[in-house]
């Protein structure tokens, strides 16, 4: 059994490319079913993100990876051999580092970024679901998960920020620590600020208001969230509230002024308020940073952070790079011992089912003979007994002339079951 991985992503392909391999969950359904059907594959597991798309499967042969590719083309309707240049292909050991290097995020835009992990697992669950994966794969599977889980445990792949939105909430939390008690007030609505707010309620905040110039976008995205939207020109009425304030709109000028944090500073008596100014321009004045009380950083400071995160996260990538190593190689170990096992329980099977045919058979002609029920019983069972016996036990009186233990150690670890009883 061959495992092979296709596709393309973001280092190989752009995206004009990309976006014309992307599947639907509709069309994932309707892909699975067409490799199963054709035969071209015997379990598959489809991914299919911004990022990339990648086809995990087993076939019986490694040519089968050049089938794939020609149906991709046809399910697509592409161009015949318009995707070449773009695609790679893994298979067997150097497919299991691959997939276990995106699962990790080690192959991602964002090195380390947890999202794939998440979108790999509905990916296999879709599979599930559609039937399209069984032993092979989800032993697989199963494996770079527990692969995944070490590399988060074991490295610090994800736990340095290396994204604006990110650094910026971890700088609060690392600022407040427990922010279920905190009020935040975000600068605008746009595609940073919602990431800001997601992480925020990923981090437990307390109170979400969003003030944006445009209410109705403020309001879509405060709604999706569980918060508040309210007009920039309301800002007065809520700021005292803010202990955290971040800053993110496409003002050409800034939006909060000293004067009015001062005014807000007076009704929180100089609690600490804790602001982040991600804007080009800046959507904070700058010398609001100066006044007592408050905590300002800009995006410049979060760059540094974010450079050096990068450099922790790259360190650890290393260190994940040999977990990844190990365990592929384990995996692979372990399926090379199936493959070689599996004929001899087969085997073994087949010998035993032989037996018991031939067995079955002189008893019941012998009943058919008028032979007594009971003694024909009894006498089967001692047929089989020593016929079953027969070969361990010539294998091991010999194994013990020549003095082979390693053959008698695993005889007993093999034939012998000794019942554990409890103490009493």
């Amino acid at each position: 059994m061959k495992l092979i991985t296709l596709g393309v992503n973001h280092e190989t392909a752009p995206v004009e490319i990309r976006e014309t391999v992307s599947f639907t969950p509709e069309q994932t359904k309707l892909a699975l079913q067409e490799l199963k059907s054709r035969a071209l594959v015997n379990e598959c597991i489809i991914l299919s993100t911004c990022n990339r798309t990648e086809i995990y499967c087993t076939a019986k042969k490694s040519e089968t990876s050049e089938q794939i590719q020609q149906w991709l083309h046809d399910f697509f309707q592409i161009q015949n051999n318009r995707l070449s240049p773009y695609l790679y292909r893994h298979h067997d050991m150097d497919a299991v580092k691959h997939i276990m290097r995106v699962a990790s995020g080690l192959n991602s835009l964002v090195l380390g970024e947890p999202q794939i992990f998440g979108q790999i697992k509905d990916a296999y669950n879709l599979a599930h679901k559609n039937d399209s994966i069984h032993q092979n794969m989800d032993t697989l599977f199963q494996h770079i998960f527990k692969t995944v889980k070490q590399v988060r445990t074991d490295t610090a792949i994800g736990t340095s920020p290396v994204s604006v939105a990110f650094s910026a909430v971890s700088l609060a939390k690392q600022f407040f620590g427990d922010l279920s008690e905190k009020t935040a007030i975000l600068l605008g609505a746009g595609e940073t600020i919602e990431l800001v707010a997601r992480h925020l309620r990923e981090a437990n905040l307390g109170k979400l208001i969003i003030a944006n110039r445009t209410f109705d976008r403020a309001h879509r995205l405060a709604e999706s969230l569980s918060g508040y939207a309210i007009q920039l020109d309301e800002l007065d009425k809520h700021l005292h509230e803010a202990d955290i304030i971040i800053g993110s709109t496409a003002s050409p000028y800034p939006i909060l002024k000293r004067d009015q944090v001062k005014q807000a500073l007076k009704r929180r008596k100089n609690r600490p308020m804790f602001m982040v100014d991600i804007a080009v321009p800046r959507d904070i004045e700058s010398s609001i940073g100066h006044l007592d009380s408050v905590y300002l950083y800009t995006v410049d400071d979060l760059q540094e952070i974010i450079e050096s995160n990068k450099l922790s996260r790259q360190s650890a990538a290393l260190q994940a790079e040999e977990i990844i190593e190990l365990q592929a190689q384990n995996f692979m170990a372990q399926q090379d011992a199936m493959a070689r096992v599996k004929p001899i329980i087969r085997d073994y099977r087949e010998q035993a089912e032989k037996i018991k045919l031939q067995a079955l058979e002189h008893a019941l002609h012998q009943i058919d003979e008028g032979g007594d029920p009971h003694t024909v019983i009894k006498l089967l069972a001692n047929q089989l007994t020593n016929r079953l016996l027969h070969t361990p036990t010539s294998q091991l009186n010999h194994a013990g002339i020549e003095g082979n233990q390693t053959l008698i150690d695993a005889a007993q670890q093999l034939l012998i079951c000794r019942e554990q009883t409890a103490d009493k």
